[in-house]
């Protein structure tokens, strides 16, 4: 691995949606990193299988983190060392999965799966699983391609459901139970995810020690990332960039800030280049 100042940490669902083109710029952008030996770690909601699409697409060489937070999963051979045990784990701190060694943060499914039935059972509030559905329903409770859709579902550690026709109070109910168990939440839409243990700060936290260790240095931690996915992000990170779409690129008013935080436009057409010389400045 050569020498960098910096591990990007970038949140890219907004910059390369399920459906329609890549945000314009990013293939150049992802080009000139790997140019200048900046690795960029990609952060999304999506499964393993299921971004595997984009990272072809875009040439992504690099580990990324999936499912909100519940997993590392490192290219073959990515770092030629093997990860610290972590006792906290169990004896198996790692785990192979398709072509990656993965570092579980979450717990691997069945487990979420299992939690989300009983606890529908116990509160009497009715939930159905993507897993659960025909091929037909699930095209049609996604919007997606039959190929998309069934990869959407294909997941390593959290599940995907959505609420069968109840209150607003009935979910709340739901979810201030699930969370009393260790269920973690996440709303996409109309869907809902849920794992046991997810952690963004935790998968972060768990690169950077590989990081450091293949470089034998610490590399600053810089997180990017659009503004509904900052907070997310940033609060693990040691500098940050806001993609704004703010005009201006300056976050809205309930944006919070970081003394360490820059904004840019993400409709300007230079933010792939001011973001490349945010991302050389120390400060």
């Amino acid at each position: 691995m050569r020498q960098t100042s910096s591990v990007l940490y970038i949140a890219v669902d907004e910059l390369i949606p399920l459906r329609g083109p890549s945000h314009h710029g990013l293939d150049e952008f992802t080009a000139a990193l790997d140019h200048e030996a900046i690795p960029a770690v990609w952060l999304t909601t999506r499964s393993r299988l299921q971004f595997d699409d984009a990272r072809r697409k875009h040439g992504h060489t690099h580990p990324f983190i999936a499912e909100d937070g519940c997993a590392v999963y490192l290219p073959e051979d990515y770092f030629h060392l093997r990860p610290t045990s972590d006792a906290t784990r169990g004896p198996k701190a790692t785990m192979r999965l398709g072509r990656f060694t993965c570092l579980p943060v979450a717990e691997a499914l069945p487990a979420a799966a299992e939690a989300l039935q009983t606890l529908s059972h116990d509160t009497a509030v009715p939930i159905v699983t993507l897993r659960s559905l025909s091929p037909r329903e699930l095209v049609q409770n996604t919007g997606l391609p039959q190929r998309e859709a069934e990869l959407a579902r294909q997941r390593d550690f959290d599940e995907i459901f959505f609420f069968a026709g109840v209150s607003d109070a009935e979910v709340e109910t739901f979810l201030n139970e699930g969370r009393k168990r260790h269920l973690q939440f996440r709303k996409h839409g109309v869907l809902w995810s849920t794992a046991i243990g997810p952690s963004v700060q935790r998968c972060i936290r768990e690169l950077a020690k590989l990081y450091d260790r293949a470089l034998r240095y610490h590399a600053h931690i810089v997180g990017v990332t659009t503004t509904d996915l900052a907070p997310e992000l940033f609060p693990f990170c040691e500098r940050t960039i806001l993609l704004s779409e703010h005009p201006s690129g300056e976050p809205s008013q309930d944006q919070p800030g970081s003394p360490h935080m820059r904004c840019l436009p993400l409709r300007s057409p230079d933010v792939w280049e001011r973001l490349l010389t945010s991302i050389a400045k120390k400060n």
